[in-house]
């Protein structure tokens, strides 16, 4: 009897043993697929960047502000493609984070669990809205309603395509900004209304505070949303790489650009075929040097609690 009940024992655990060690082999399996696709990604980039610089001055490439890589003689300077890209980034991100912010403001503060249960979802259908409507609204409402103030914008502007982006990305801050709220204690809040604060100086000065490490960084992650966006800007900003502060006026992002050249017939291994690399090389540093931002303030103004 007693012979029995120890194997029946051991058994169990032998099987959960060996099905913990299968399970860890597969997850393993996974990380790593995610790593080499990484590597693979960024191998790809840099040796076709390289190749590309053999031909184009790194110099004349990021101090230039001529990009006309379409044109007979072709000049390659990135600089009208980062001003475009930063630009969209820039009035995006004004029209996002303030919306975002609020709204996170008073789902997290303000509104009922009910109505919290309502809106919250509402308000992250924009998320799944696929960006090429975006970018038809943009061109067909958005544009219209701009040149009726503005008549002297162009069809194609970069006013329109921020509008876009920006209203794209505002469940991307609203949404990780309210979580970050939710995740205060709430002693803290009732600490501040036991000394008499009212809802809105809890919420700006207590709960932001707490919160204020990843509120930020969902700003930088939006930011980055926002470079790295692609139909909007091609559909409604227009193709002219042009170095200019004016939103009103047609500009083109590096996104932008490298959907117009690989859509188009390039020669394989040409320098035309190369720019793609470079500028998504470009791109790509842009963006991590936006996480690794993101990082860094999360680290500094963590609180625990």
């Amino acid at each position: 009897m007693s012979r029995t009940i120890g194997n029946s024992k051991k058994n169990p655990s032998k099987k959960v043993y060996i099905a913990e060690l299968v399970i860890s082999k597969i997850l393993f399996i996974f990380v790593m697929v995610s790593i080499a696709t990484t590597i693979g990604i960024v191998w790809i980039l840099s040796y076709e960047t390289v190749q590309f610089f053999r031909e184009v001055s790194i110099i004349e490439f990021l101090t230039e502000t001529e990009w006309t890589a379409l044109f007979n003689p072709p000049k390659y300077g990135v600089l009208p493609l980062v001003g475009g890209t930063l630009m969209i980034a820039f009035f995006s991100s004004i029209i996002s984070i303030p919306i975002g912010l609020g709204s996170a403001i008073y789902l997290s503060e303000y509104a009922s669990k009910k109505t919290r249960k309502i809106l919250k979802p509402v308000l992250e259908i924009l998320a799944g809205i696929p960006t090429i409507v975006y970018g038809y609204f943009a061109l067909t409402f958005i544009t219209p309603a701009i040149r009726n103030i503005f008549p002297e914008a162009n069809i194609f502007n970069a006013l329109s395509a921020s509008i876009a982006v920006g209203i794209m990305i505002i469940p991307m801050v609203s949404s990780l900004s309210e979580d970050a709220m939710n995740a205060v204690p709430d002693s803290l809040r009732e600490g501040a209304y036991a000394l008499g604060c009212t809802r809105f100086e809890v919420a700006t000065k207590v709960v932001i505070p707490a919160a204020l490490s990843s509120i930020i960084a969902s700003f930088v992650l939006a930011i980055s949303r926002a470079i790295g966006e692609t139909m909007i800007v091609t559909l409604a900003a227009g193709s002219t790489p042009k170095l200019t502060l004016n939103p009103l006026e047609s500009i083109q992002t590096m996104t932008a650009f490298i959907v117009q050249v690989a859509s188009g017939d390039i020669v394989y291994g040409s320098v035309m075929y190369k720019t793609i690399f470079a500028v998504g090389m470009l791109l790509f540093i842009i963006t991590l040097l936006m996480n690794v931002i993101s990082k860094i303030i999360i680290k500094k103004y963590r609180e625990e609690y």
